[in-house]
């Protein structure tokens, strides 16, 4: 195994491992902050897939980059349409008045 590949993979199980320790940890009221920030990451995180995925080197390469950037953009429309709905809840409905 190329020890690139080997350093990235560990690189990716430690943020995997600490992203899930904080995420854990974060109180209910603060999730949709916290889903918005999660998005300009996300949104990131499709940008340098989408180049890994498009350089082609390795078939592994281009299969994890896709991988990638199916993964990023379901986390994307999922998170805006969540703090959408979130929002949604806070506008103010006109009564009718009989």
């Amino acid at each position: 195994m190329d020890p690139d590949i080997l350093q990235y993979l560990y690189v990716f199980v430690l943020a995997t491992f600490l992203g899930l320790e904080i995420i854990r940890r974060v109180s209910p009221l603060l999730h949709t902050p916290l889903m918005s920030l999660t998005n300009a990451i996300s949104a990131i995180t499709v940008v340098g897939s989408i180049v890994i995925a498009g350089e082609q080197k390795t078939t592994l390469s281009t299969v994890l980059g896709t991988i990638a950037v199916t993964a990023s953009m379901i986390n994307i429309v999922g998170g805006y349409l969540i703090t959408y709905r979130m929002l949604r809840m806070f506008k103010k409905t006109e009564r009718k008045q009989p």
